[in-house]
């Protein structure tokens, strides 16, 4: 980002009605909705840049601990793209009360009535039916992510997370070894 972003009462608002929707839309976990997050801070409204993007869910997927942390890396960014650490803690405390207050309540009310009424044939029809919509938001994030620098022609790129999505899919190998031989060959610039 090149200058201060000027944020005023109603952009902080703003930002947190968005993740409010969006925490209602996030069948999945919060990155589910994280190519409408790519969508909304950075292609409309410019608050982050999309390599700020990238690191923030990057980073909050190798850290340890939920993976949610990259909606308050996310309002870090946005916070001191403005210039100010106040700003920056604001923007951590607004995106992660925005994206946890309504799908918790709304997960805690569900969960109850579903767990009284598991029996009911409309509540294991839910159950069923969400599984593909969960995908489809996982596909379109990935799509987002993998995507990000513009070309679409990295087959070989495109070819290893197509394969290590197979070998996951299909095996008993365990992630982090897909995630090594990843890593070893980005390192011996194979993808």
């Amino acid at each position: 980002m090149s200058a201060p972003l000027i944020f005023g009462w109603h952009d902080w608002l703003s930002l947190f009605g968005h993740y409010l929707m969006l925490s209602l839309m996030s069948v999945g976990g919060a990155i589910s909705t994280s190519s409408e997050m790519q969508r909304y801070l950075v292609a409309d409204k410019h608050w982050l840049s999309q390599s700020q993007f990238n690191e923030s869910i990057a980073l909050a997927q190798a850290a340890p601990g939920p993976n949610v942390l990259f909606v308050a890396l996310m309002g870090w960014h946005i916070g001191m793209n403005t210039g100010s650490m106040a700003a920056a803690l604001a923007g951590v405390a607004i995106t992660m009360c925005g994206i946890l207050i309504p799908s918790t309540m709304l997960t805690y009310t569900a969960a109850q009535w579903g767990h009284r009424n598991r029996e009911l044939r409309v509540v294991r029809a839910f159950k069923q039916g969400m599984a593909p919509v969960v995908v489809a938001l996982l596909l379109s994030t990935s799509w987002i992510l993998g995507s990000a620098h513009g070309e679409r022609a990295d087959w070989p790129l495109w070819l290893l997370s197509l394969a290590s999505g197979v070998v996951l899919w299909r095996t008993r190998v365990h992630l982090l070894w897909v995630l090594a031989l990843g890593a070893v060959a980005g390192w011996l610039q194979l993808v």
